[in-house]
């Protein structure tokens, strides 16, 4: 039975956060690492601490190994390569995007990533700003649709237009999160 505590990342994190984040996007997204989708992994501290309405927060075992990751940021989803309605249904500046929500294999299954989403949610009620939660994912990574479905709606799935390539579609699916989405006490954080 693991430990773990989830909390802001400092820089002492950051490889450790970055290696979950590329381990993923080789492991479960079959991309590699795209330059133009995930430049914010190769600099987490440009991309996540040094503006102040944006955040990085890991989630660490007992052992001080950094096992998941799960950043907000105020940029809304751009067009392309989303669909332009999405991108105008969340504008940057009001929209809190929930971005790189990754767990290792080993440590899925276990509440860290609703733990990591109930604190960047958290975070984002306290910033006051943002009129919305956005976050896209993947469907073809086993359990994300789930996970997202049970915590907020879909407004837009590319897998069901008939022309993706009129919109730019990447087959992903678009999700809204209810800033009260989850709760998370105070104690244990």
């Amino acid at each position: 039975m693991h430990d773990y505590c989830v909390r802001p990342a400092g820089p002492d994190d950051l490889d450790g956060a970055r290696a979950v984040m590329l381990d993923t996007v080789h492991r479960d997204f079959g991309t590699g690492y795209v330059p133009r989708w995930h430049g914010d992994i190769a600099d987490p501290a440009t991309a996540y601490l040094v503006p102040a309405r944006h955040t990085l927060l890991v989630a660490v075992d007992g052992e001080g190994h950094v096992v998941g990751t799960g950043a907000l940021d105020a940029r809304g989803p751009l067009h392309p390569p989303n669909p332009r309605h999405v991108a105008e249904r969340y504008p940057s500046g009001t929209t809190a995007q929930l971005r790189r929500v990754y767990v290792r294999p080993g440590h899925r299954r276990r509440g860290l990533a609703r733990r990591l989403v109930a604190e960047l949610l958290a975070f984002a009620a306290a910033d006051g700003g943002y009129r919305a939660v956005y976050l896209h994912t993947d469907p073809s990574v086993e359990g994300a649709e789930a996970f997202w479905r049970s915590l907020g709606h879909v407004v837009h799935d590319e897998r069901q237009e008939a022309e993706q390539e009129s919109e730019g579609g990447q087959g992903i699916v678009h999700f809204d999160i209810p800033l009260n989405a989850l709760t998370l006490p105070l104690a244990g954080r």
